[in-house]
């Protein structure tokens, strides 16, 4: 694994967009709940279940409905969101679909049921990283969105989704496909612990080495992370390769805020159409990027090329740096 370049400048503040309405923390907060017992909603999706009593006897009493968005899909109006049964709101529950008119069992659509609102699926998920370490968990990435509600929501579909597939593309380089969650036979390396900052490096010399998705190295760098988090870091750089969001947020924080050794962080290069060679150069800069590594750069682009044919979005221009 490669050393993280220092950070160019001071963490950014997270971003202010909206976060979006289908993301689980805003169907817990929803501030209304509807019994559907009188409502007869048909449910689309894997299930198949409804809360008609004629349809889903199981599911007929107790099933509460937990806030939720309404999403157009072949002209119809479908709702999503959380089924409990009888549990307290926000419980975990069966994750559907629902057809807001038509009788029971009417119709289904191809409505992605993933509760997370996220423009990347768990089934797409699990496509792009067959071989992943159990540590990299969807969820994780899901609880970590909050943290930059800017991230895969910026520019319209298909823009959102080219986002992620050249975030999680890089993610994959640096993982080894999500494989690493830390650097490999770090007691050979050098201690990533830069003594000149007046805070030192106080979880240790040796504690500062690459964890997580963007592989986070230095103590400057755990510093400026865990600032930007609201997560002690400095103190507790160990969290990174022991909590998956916190994992995810480090990548993220990355992302969004750092520009590394290029002129944008990987979040402005996509958003604003410099290309997903400029997301390369704000990782890794000179040590790929102008002939210094081709091979690398390579890696990345099939990955970013075979992420956005699952996602079902273009490339655009600029691939490579």
């Amino acid at each position: 694994m490669h050393t993280r370049a220092p950070a160019s400048h001071s963490p950014a503040a997270p971003a202010t967009a909206a976060r979006r309405a289908s993301r689980p923390v805003a169907l817990l907060l929803a501030a209304t709940l509807a019994l559907l017992g009188a409502l007869s909603w048909t449910v689309a999706g894997p299930a198949q279940r409804a809360d008609a009593a004629a349809c889903a006897p199981a599911w007929s009493a107790g099933s509460v409905y937990v806030g939720g968005a309404v999403v157009s899909h072949g002209g119809q109006n479908w709702k999503a969101g959380w089924w409990t049964q009888g549990e307290t709101p926000g419980s975990t529950g069966q994750w559907g679909v629902w057809r807001t008119e038509g009788a029971c069992g009417g119709g289904t659509g191809p409505v992605d049921p993933d509760p997370s609102g996220f423009v990347v699926s768990q089934a797409q998920f699990n496509q792009m990283f067959p071989n992943r370490n159990a540590f990299y968990t969807y969820q994780g990435l899901v609880d970590a969105l909050s943290a930059y509600p800017a991230f895969a929501t910026t520019g319209g579909d298909q823009v959102a989704k080219r986002e992620a597939a050249a975030f999680l593309a890089n993610i994959n380089h640096e993982t080894g496909g999500l494989v690493y969650v830390k650097e490999i036979n770090t007691a050979n390396y050098p201690h990533y612990c830069d003594a000149t900052q007046p805070y030192g490096c106080p979880a240790g010399q040796s504690a500062y080495y690459g964890k997580g998705p963007i592989q986070l190295s230095w103590n400057y760098n755990y510093k400026a992370a865990g600032d930007a988090l609201g997560i002690d870091l400095l103190n507790n750089p160990y969290l990174v390769e022991q909590n998956s969001a916190i994992a995810w947020k480090t990548a993220l924080w990355y992302w969004n805020t750092q520009s590394g050794p290029g002129t944008m962080t990987g979040h402005q290069a996509i958003v604003n159409g410099a290309g997903f060679g400029e997301t390369i150069r704000s990782i890794n800069g000179s040590l790929e990027c102008n002939g210094g590594n081709p091979a690398q750069v390579q890696s990345r682009i099939n990955a970013f090329q075979r992420f956005t044919q699952i996602l079902g979005t273009t490339t655009g221009a600029n691939l490579s740096c």
